[in-house]
């Protein structure tokens, strides 16, 4: 539960034209899709990523780091990361494995995303199911794993010599398509009202200076008059 006190002293630090385009932004996320990066080696992939995932709406990121660790470059996120969920899987153990079962608890069908299998074209794929997009390795591809596991694959048509697009391209032509096409059915693909209130509280403790200790002056002293 948000404290609503505590939530308007901080919003006393911010405009009133931020507060709006918090909301905003707000309206238009989803949780219906998210973006799954399995072992992205590259720092610049995975920001680019990122990046596409705020400017499509997309909210959460879950990043599966089995050999490697996934980094964000903030010269490319663009701060983008600031505004996104980004669950980690790097402990000991099977961590693309994990990543899934979290993944199927909350509803999400696993589509791994390759150009090599008798996939589903981008254009046909069906919006209208709640989906996670694994992207893989940039030599590799998606593990074996989620070749086993997925519930669907998906490619880009390609009418060139070249085989593949880079991973950050490819996320951000499948994030654009689904994302446009979902918005025009009538599901409800919108995060609930109390998913927005905590990322707007979030939102707004990530913009101001010293967050913490604000809130630390708000108990010990706000709250005693």
């Amino acid at each position: 539960m948000i404290d609503q006190g505590l939530l308007a002293y901080l919003e006393s630090f911010i405009t009133d034209k931020r507060k709006e385009t918090f909301n905003n932004v707000l309206n238009e996320r989803t949780r219906h899709f998210t973006v799954v990066l399995e072992d992205i080696y590259q720092p610049h992939n995975a920001s680019a990523v990122v990046r596409s995932c705020d400017i499509f709406g997309v909210q959460d990121v879950y990043a599966i780091e089995n050999r490697f660790t996934n980094k964000v470059s903030r010269h490319v996120a663009k701060g983008s990361q600031k505004w996104l969920n980004i669950n980690r899987y790097k402990e000991d153990g099977d961590n693309t494995k994990a990543c899934l079962q979290d993944l199927r608890a909350k509803g999400y069908q696993i589509i791994g995303t390759t150009p090599h299998t008798n996939s589903c074209v981008l254009s046909d794929f069906d919006v209208t199911k709640k989906s996670a997009f694994v992207f893989g390795a940039e030599k590799d591809g998606i593990s074996d794993y989620i070749k086993q596991e997925a519930d669907g694959f998906l490619k880009i048509p390609m009418v060139g010599f070249t085989e593949s697009l880079n991973i950050s391209v490819a996320a951000a032509i499948t994030l654009n398509d689904v994302t446009a096409r979902l918005r025009k059915t009538n599901i409800d693909w919108k995060l609930s009202k109390e998913e927005q209130r905590v990322l707007y509280f979030q939102w707004i403790k990530n913009t101001i200076k010293n967050p913490d200790k604000l809130i630390e002056y708000y108990h010990k002293e706000l709250q005693k008059s």
